[in-house]
C-alpha cells in the first residue's frame, strides 16, 4: 500500500507502523485521543509513559511549543535526524494530553528517513509514534520485527527496509530558562550536544519524563549478563570487537560503535529466538555512541516486574 493510503488510515483513527532512521514507529494521529489510546493498547504500554510527536520542521514544532534558545540551537543542528526535544507544551497544541501523559511538556522530533517524512507530509500534521513493538520488548528495526510483535494490532506496516541507525533518538529536555538535561542517550552523542550548548544535567532518579526511561525496557525473553568476557555453559554470546562465535552473534567484529548500534536489536532478537535462557554480552565502551548502547543493554538486563 502507498504512503497516501497510510495517511488516510491515520486520518480515520487507525495505526500505521512506519520506518524511521532510528527504529520503526507505531504511528497515530497525535490530535486524536482515541487513536493514541489504541497505541497504548496495542503495545501494552503504561499510560504514564509519554510519546514522541513527529513533525517535519522547526516551524512545525513551534505550533506545539515555544523553543528556548538552546532548544532552537539543538534543533537547528540535529533536525531532521535522531534527536528529540522535550520542551514546555503550548496550551493550544493539537497534540492530545494523552500523548503527553498528562505532563506540561511535549516530546518533539523531526525524523530524517525519507518514508517517514513523506508520510508526515501526506498526513499534514503531527504523528505520535513510539517504537513498533510490545512495550518493554526489543525495539523493531525491520518490518518483519513489527509483524512478529504486533500482528493483528496494526492496520498497516510500511516497509522501508532496515532502519539505518538502529538505536532510538537521543532525548534532551530544555526548560524555559534554557537549562538542558539528557533524558535518554541515543544516536546523537552527549559530546556532540555539549559542544553546542555546554554540559548536560542528569535527570532525578525514577523520572519518567520521556520514552525509554523505565528501568526495565528493550528486553528480550532471555536474561542478559553484561560485561562478560566469555559465555558460560548454555549461554548465547553477543560479541563486540570479535567475530561471532558458534551459536552467537557480534555487534561489530571490528569494534565499530555505529555498526554495533545498527545491529543491536536485530542481534538480541536473533539470540532470543535461539532459545537460550541467558545472553552474555561482551563489554561495550562507554564513550560516544557506546553510552546509548550500554543504556539500552542495562535496561534490557534490569529486573522485570
Amino acid at each position: 500500500m502507498s504512503v497516501n493510503e497510510a495517511a488516510a488510515i491515520l486520518r480515520a483513527g487507525g495505526l500505521v507502523a512506519f520506518p524511521t532512521e532510528t527504529v520503526y514507529g507505531l504511528g497515530a494521529d497525535a490530535a486524536n485521543p482515541l487513536a493514541v489510546a489504541r497505541i497504548y493498547e496495542a503495545k501494552g504500554r503504561p499510560q504514564f509513559n509519554p510519546l514522541i510527536a513527529h513533525v517535519l520542521s522547526i516551524a512545525d514544532a513551534e505550533a506545539h511549543a515555544d523553543l528556548p534558545a538552546n532548544a532552537r540551537k539543538l534543533a537547528a543542528a540535529f533536525w531532521p535526524g535522531p534527536f528529540t526535544l522535550v520542551v514546555t507544551r503550548r496550551a493550544e497544541s493539537s497534540v492530545c494530553e494523552l500523548a503527553c501523559a498528562g505532563l506540561s511538556t511535549i516530546a518533539l522530533r523531526a525524523p530524517s528517513h525519507p518514508m517517514a517524512r513523506e508520510l508526515l507530509a501526506a498526513f499534514g500534521g503531527p504523528i505520535v509514534a513510539p517504537s513498533a513493538n510490545r512495550s518493554g520488548h526489543v525495539s523493531a528495526t525491520t518490518a518483519a520485527h513489527v509483524a512478529a510483535d504486533l500482528a493483528g494490532r496494526v492496520d498497516l506496516v510500511l516497509d522501508g527496509g532496515a532502519s539505518p541507525v538502529g538505536l532510538e533518538s537521543t532525548i534532551v529536555a530544555v526548560d524555559d530558562a534554557g537549562a538542558a538535561t539528557l533524558l535518554r542517550p541515543g544516536a546523537i552523542s552527549r559530546d556532540a550536544i555539549e559542544a553546542i550548548i555546554g554540559p548536560l544535567a542528569t535527570p532525578a532518579p525514577h523520572t519518567i519524563a520521556a520514552p525509554g526511561m523505565m528501568e526495565s525496557h528493550y528486553a528480550p525473553r532471555a536474561r542478559l549478563r553484561l560485561d562478560a568476557d566469555a559465555p558460560r555453559p548454555g549461554e548465547a554470546f553477543l560479541a563486540f570487537g570479535a567475530a561471532a562465535p558458534a551459536g552467537g552473534a557480534t555487534l561489530s567484529a571490528h569494534g565499530d560503535l555505529v555498526e554495533a548500534a545498527a545491529n543491536l536489536y536485530a542481534a538480541l532478537r536473533a539470540l532470543d529466538a535461539s532459545g537460550a535462557e541467558t545472553i552474555a554480552v561482551a563489554p561495550i565502551p562507554a564513550s560516544g555512541l557506546g553510552e546509548a548502547i550500554r543504556d539500552r543493554l542495562a535496561r534490557a538486563a534490569a529486573p522485570r516486574g
